[in-house]
């Protein structure tokens, strides 16, 4: 009895060795082994391979998450409407083709097509007034595709009827320019004359569409009051319209 209970447990054991493949004592010897690593802790080797492995996946992570990206303002800038040929060749038989169309539309609220061209200076000169630098500044009107000037700042202020009021008596080599476009009133001119090697200030003279006279002109130093235009530069002063 004894040597059949032998015999039929060394059986069981055969068949069970023998019925294990290569990977089935492969995963079991894993497993073994993989409980007396657990009281041992981790293995030394792994750490040295895992520890530098996990380093460098938290750099490239962090690399990753700082890079600069473009903010919705900068992708979504629209580009300013390109100047009209027609617009552009106007302004260029008046001022040259170094002229830069500034602003065009219905500038005095009259129904009709306006464009403000000007000669830019390239190096604007340091000063505390905000605006462009320009030498020469020209408003014209689109009549039945003819182009005609309303006014002309080049070394004084000018428009059909003569000079325009608070133009300087010396003539100006360079303006400050700065414009402002609005509903109700239109275009809105304000030009400083820039006085090389002064530190005086000066106040900007305002010009704008006289809907009264059909043409611009200078305004009193408040912005209140149309001034009249002089025949000559004699005259410095200028009555009130």
């Amino acid at each position: 009895m004894v040597v059949e209970g032998c015999s039929a447990a060394f059986l069981a054991w055969k068949g069970t060795w023998m019925n294990r493949s290569p990977v089935e004592w492969a995963i079991a010897r894993q497993s073994a082994g993989s409980q007396q690593n657990k009281a041992a802790g981790p293995n030394p080797r792994f750490r040295r391979w895992f520890c530098p492995t996990l380093l460098a996946s938290a750099l490239i992570l962090v690399g990753c998450g700082s890079e600069t990206k473009p903010t919705a303002e900068t992708s979504t800038k629209a580009a300013e409407p390109a100047v009209p040929p027609d617009v552009q060749a106007a302004a260029a038989a008046l001022l040259g083709s170094e002229v830069q169309v500034l602003a065009y539309g219905d500038l005095a609220k009259n129904g009709m097509q306006q464009m403000l061209a000007a000669n830019v200076l390239p190096n604007t000169p340091k000063s505390v007034v905000a605006g462009t630098v320009v030498t020469r500044a020209v408003v014209a009107q689109d009549d039945n595709g003819q182009w005609t000037e309303l006014l002309r700042v080049d070394e004084y202020m000018k428009n059909q009827k003569g000079y325009l009021a608070l133009t300087p008596l010396q003539p100006v080599t360079a303006w400050r320019l700065q414009y402002e476009n609005t509903s109700d009133k239109g275009l809105t001119l304000y030009f400083t004359p820039i006085k090389q090697g002064s530190n005086e200030k000066t106040l900007p003279i305002a010009v704008r569409w006289n809907p009264q006279t059909k043409r611009y002109q200078s305004m009193d130093p408040s912005y209140s009051h149309f001034l009249n235009e002089a025949p000559s530069l004699t005259s410095p002063r200028a009555a009130l319209r």
